[in-house]
């Protein structure tokens, strides 16, 4: 019995000891916070009483305070608190926090994100409540590090937790759906290009006035660096970037190359390739934004408006070869090669650059009837300072191969096949190729294209099984061979005149030393003759300088005699003047004796003939006489009468039937 009353006493002191130190601990009166946490504080009871709007008690009331505790030793009135310990709010090395607030004003109409107070940060709930801080997401985002932030008044959502004090499953279930709206735009992470993808971002944001009616992208807006209050450097300030009158919707604005942290609740990026233009192209842009420009295309042109770059429509300057930061939604860049391409009129043969993968031969209707195909390629230059025209005219280069020059080049060869026969449109390929080619390039000029070449290909048969192509060119190889054996048959010809020669030249060869032996001999001898004949020459040259000098002696004596005998001549000769003269005055005054010139020449008749008979010793009185008559008695005469009759007949124009010619002379002399 003393033994049990002696243990009683301890017993109680430590009831009693235990019992206050489990009212000490529940009244909350010291509390120990880590270096690595914050406590959030809930006020339980207050004389200035609850809160009126919100949850944080901005004016002593009850429940949940602005300010977080720290690490350390915190003393309270016992019973009147409740501490919420939290961890720091901590983010890893590139990522992104995202701050959902669960007090202050409410969100505007045209709002999406909350507007953040200047120079006010998460962690100083007061301050940023008292600033006009609104509920809801916010515009600002967390970088990398950690932050005391009151998590009761705010949620920040990280990719691997989302840091809050859990209030209802309401709640659980908002924070659960941000997340996931976050997660699906890669939110989390920085918004990284590289160099290596040939890449930009597109931007979309999503906060902000809406476009006006009419636009469909946002134009660009704070991009001065000088101007620090609009300058939202790539959307990374959605304030500065909506203080600078930026409007929700696509932006004209690209991301380039680097690293930007942006909302992406506030704006979501779009990876899409630069613009490349290769070399041997240009890019010809139509604009689908920007202010209305002036036409530069000029007054002669009536196909459409150039604008001058920067401005809504086609673009008058070509992007030239290049990468460029071109946003696609806010206009269109056509590549037109500037290189010779070739358009190919066959169906099984398709150009790198696709414009002719709807091209097909041509089809023709010969001048005797034959319906062929004609694979047809032109090569096309376009000048790069009228790549712009071109679309302008035509939208894209494929669209006028097939809507333009289809038509046109299928039109210009079947009217050449209408005025050739088939073998005609075979033989003269190369002219009609010519001609072509001179012909068409005024007509694609004309769409301000330069035709540099037609190329025309061998016709072919119209469908499968027509063999009448083929009969006509197998006439023509047999044409074509006959033509080689005749050419055949020529060089054999030739080469066996060649071989007689040849033979000729074996058998020369062998009698080459007896003919060298006789050419030696003839050149010996001719040698000899030339000497001899040099040597006669010299001598025939000696004798006609002798001769020569000969012939002016004797030439210059003649010309001494001949006006020698000249002068006896002429002094003969008025000798013999004077002499006939005056025969002459004698024989007129014999005349004039005689009778008349008749008798004087009868007279002179008869003493020519005395002499001659006197000179000859002929018998004047014939030994023999012949004497005839016509009728046996009558006249009679010899030989000599009758030859005196006949020359005195002659001498005195007399007819030979008249016998006594002077009996009548006296009788006309009378009268």
């Amino acid at each position: 019995m003393p033994e049990v009353i002696s243990i009683a006493p301890w017993l109680g002191a430590i009831v009693l000891v235990v019992l206050l130190l489990v009212l000490f601990a529940s009244s909350g009166m010291v509390r120990y916070i880590g270096n690595s946490r914050v406590a959030v504080v809930e006020k339980l009871w207050s004389p200035a009483g609850s809160i009126r709007s919100g949850i944080i008690a901005l004016k002593d009331e009850a429940g949940f305070q602005p300010d977080v505790l720290r690490g350390g030793l915190h003393f309270f009135f016992p019973f009147q608190f409740r501490l919420h310990v939290q961890p720091l709010v901590t983010i890893p090395q590139g990522r992104i926090g995202y701050v959902f607030a669960r007090g202050g004003l409410p969100l505007n109409a045209d709002q999406t994100l909350a507007a953040n107070p200047d120079d006010v940060d998460f962690q100083d709930t007061r301050r940023f409540l008292e600033s006009g801080g609104q509920k809801g997401p916010q515009r600002k985002i967390l970088r990398e590090g950690s932050y005391a932030i009151n998590l009761a008044q705010f949620v920040v959502v990280t990719r691997d937790q989302t840091f809050a004090l859990r209030l209802d499953g309401a709640d659980s279930a908002l924070l659960d759906q941000m997340a996931e709206v976050i997660a699906a735009r890669d939110g989390f992470e920085p918004v990284v290009i590289k160099d290596a993808d040939d890449q930009i971002g597109v931007v979309t944001v999503h906060d902000g006035p809406g476009l006006a009616s009419g636009d469909i992208i946002a134009p660009t807006v704070g991009v001065d660096p000088a101007d620090t209050a609009t300058f939202h450097n790539s959307f990374q300030d959605p304030s500065k970037f909506l203080a600078a009158g930026g409007q929700k919707g696509r932006q004209l604005q690209v991301l380039v190359e680097g690293t930007y942290y942006i909302n992406r609740l506030f704006a979501t990026v779009e990876r899409i390739p630069k613009t490349v233009v290769e070399v041997g192209q240009v890019g010809v842009v139509v604009s689908y934004t920007g202010d209305a420009g002036v036409d530069t295309s000029g007054e002669s042109y009536r196909h459409g408006e150039l604008v001058e770059n920067g401005r809504r429509g086609v673009w008058c300057d070509p992007l030239l070869p290049g990468k460029y930061a071109f946003n696609t939604y806010a206009g269109r860049v056509t590549m037109v090669p500037t290189t010779n391409f070739i358009l190919k009129w066959e169906s099984n043969a398709i150009g790198s650059h696709k414009f002719d993968e709807n091209l097909a031969e041509v089809s023709l209707i010969t001048k005797d009837a034959f319906e062929p195909t004609l694979p047809v390629s032109v090569v096309v230059h376009i000048d790069y300072r009228k790549a712009p025209l071109v679309i302008q005219r035509f939208g894209d280069i494929k669209k006028l191969v097939e809507q333009t020059l289809d038509p046109m080049v299928s039109a210009y060869f079947k009217n050449i096949g209408q005025t050739r026969t088939l073998i005609e449109l075979l033989q003269d390929r190369s002219e009609i190729q010519s001609l072509s080619s001179q012909e068409m390039k005024t007509k694609f000029g004309v769409y301000n294209l330069e035709l540099q070449e037609v190329l025309i290909g061998t016709p072919r048969p119209n469908a499968a099984g027509d063999d009448q192509i083929e009969r006509i060119l197998t006439q023509l190889r047999q044409r074509q061979i006959a033509d080689e054996q005749v050419g055949t048959y020529e060089r054999q010809k030739l080469a066996a005149q060649k071989e007689r020669e040849l033979r000729e030249a074996e058998a020369f060869a062998k009698q080459q030393t007896a003919i060298t032996e006789s050419q030696l001999s003839i050149q010996v001898q001719q040698n000899a003759g030339r000497a001899n004949l040099a040597r006669s020459e010299q001598e025939a040259e000696q004798t006609r300088t002798l001769a020569k000098a000969e012939a002016d002696r004797i030439r210059f004596l003649g010309e001494g005699e001949a006006k020698k005998v000249v002068a006896l001549a002429a002094a003969e000769a008025e000798r013999v003047t004077k002499v006939g003269l005056a025969q002459a005055e004698a024989i007129e005054s014999q005349v004039a004796a005689s009778g008349g010139p008749r008798f004087q020449l009868a007279r002179q008749v008869a003493e020519r003939f005395a002499e001659a008979l006197e000179t000859s010793g002929v018998d004047v009185v014939p030994k023999v006489q012949i004497a005839g008559g016509a009728n046996g008695g009558g006249a009679s005469g010899g030989v000599l009468q009758a030859l005196m009759t006949l020359l005195m007949a002659e001498k005195l124009d007399l007819p030979l039937g008249l016998s006594e010619p002077p009996a009548a002379e006296p009788e006309k002399e009378d009268a």
